[in-house]
């Protein structure tokens, strides 16, 4: 990693709660090493649109008074956690990416951030997000793209990149992020470390800015699939079920889905070691882009529609036009879509139906592009690199099921990724199969 890594790259939440509780570190010097690491790494990744010291260092030493008292609040007491700029935390700004916010300061947390104060975390601050999440890229942002640590000069993904470079640097070990379309695992897969989707509406999204209400999704990154799982118990309105024995995984064949670099699909599948492989029906793939395109375009247009007619010029120019494109798709294709999006889950249904608790294939067709790439070649064709980005996730948010992403190896020293879906309320498979997860080296 060129990026020389912080303090928290390689520690497990886990690790760092012993430490803790056996008195070898103290919340306020993880606190200070997360502050420092994110001013050392600031320029190079641009991970963190707002960075509050104060406010990190006081909820630091009310962590450790705490502890001293004998009040343990779980897993995450203390620790160090970003969370995206589309997030509301009570009294630091939220731009959104976007010029239409600046200057905007919330006095209200989140619910999800409400469930990091009550479980002791320690807010670092805001992580640089995609203009309004509406993009996968994470170059598209008026604080600036926010880069990859592997190579800098290559994207770290969308639209919580910065949440996915500050984990993946090792500024903080956790961080929030937000996924309507992949945001959460592709950061995530682009930069080598564990990202989390739970089901639709699993984590409330009460004070997040929405892109599309019903794709949105509150996530998690960390640096491996154990730490998502112990944030995602004391973010959610209900725990997740434990230890549920034997766990059957099918290798999903992603040629359904998108046309993929060899090597990562390669990797990926050693990775899951799935000796099953299914196949979506013929033409389900292109149903489920549809389906996600029109239901995002709609619901995206109704969100910014006062802004697009008020105030055109302060978007980036991408996501402007993205907008105009969204807002010309007409309503009679939303209903349809809200339609074939339930006809959709059915068919799906039947991959688990016939044996099978989790589908594993490639989080990404694809390692790291180049920052403002906008087409790359995949299997000999020339694919746009917003469309290779979202074709193996998207699904998912379609369908509101659970997805987790890890690292399976390296394809030219940049991260490849695998990704494991199951139906809501098994999640504790998901995390089970990570487990068991094979991790090749590099090729």
């Amino acid at each position: 990693m060129p990026v020389t890594p912080g303090p928290f790259a390689g520690r497990t939440v886990s690790d760092l709660a012993l430490d803790l509780r056996a008195g070898r570190v103290t919340a306020a010097e993880l606190a200070r090493l997360a502050l420092e690491a994110a001013a050392r790494l600031g320029p190079a990744l641009n991970a963190f649109v707002t960075v509050d010291a104060e406010g990190a260092l006081e909820a630091a030493r009310t962590a450790d008074r705490e502890l001293a008292e004998g009040a343990d609040r779980g897993p995450l007491h203390g620790i160090p956690v970003g969370v995206k700029d589309l997030i509301m935390v009570a009294g630091l700004p939220a731009t959104m990416g976007s010029r239409h916010f600046a200057g905007y300061v919330p006095d209200t947390d989140a619910a999800c951030v409400t469930r990091l104060r009550e479980a002791g975390a320690v807010i670092v601050g805001k992580t640089t997000t995609h203009e309004f999440a509406y993009g996968p890229t994470g170059d598209r942002s008026a604080n600036g793209p926010s880069r990859n640590p592997w190579d800098p000069e290559r994207m770290s993904g969308g639209s919580s990149g910065g949440s996915g470079a500050a984990v993946a640097a090792g500024i903080v070990p956790l961080a929030l992020g937000t996924d309507t379309g992949g945001s959460v695992r592709i950061p995530a897969a682009l930069c080598g470390v564990a990202g989390f989707k739970p089901a639709y509406g699993a984590i409330r999204a009460d004070g997040v800015f929405p892109l599309s209400v019903t794709l949105d999704h509150v996530g998690v990154l960390a640096g491996r699939a154990e730490d998502c799982l112990l944030a995602y118990a004391c973010l959610a309105d209900e725990r997740p079920a434990q230890d549920g024995g034997e766990v059957r995984t099918a290798w999903l064949d992603p040629a359904g889905l998108t046309p993929c670099d060899p090597r990562v699909a390669a990797l990926a599948r050693v990775a899951a070691g799935a000796p099953d492989v299914v196949e979506l029906p013929e033409g389900v793939g292109a149903r489920l882009r549809e389906t996600y395109t029109v239901i995002q375009s709609c619901e995206t247009a109704a969100v910014h529609a006062e802004r697009l007619a008020g105030a055109p010029g302060l978007f980036d120019p991408e996501v402007l036009e993205r907008l105009r494109v969204a807002a010309e798709v007409p309503g009679w294709r939303y209903v349809r879509a809200m339609e074939e999006r339930r006809r959709l889950g059915g068919v799906v249904a039947e991959l688990f139906d016939g044996g099978h608790d989790v589908l594993a294939l490639p989080a990404l067709p694809l390692t790291a592009p180049r920052l403002q790439g906008r087409e790359v070649v995949l299997d000999g064709g020339t694919v746009a690199v917003r469309a290779a980005l979202l074709a193996l996730t998207s699904p998912w948010n379609v369908l509101g099921l659970p997805a987790l992403t890890v690292p399976a190896g390296l394809v030219d020293g940049l991260p490849a990724g695998l990704q494991l879906v199951c139906r809501p309320g098994s999640e504790h498979l998901l995390f089970q199969a990570a487990e068991k997860a094979g991790r090749p080296g590099p090729r």
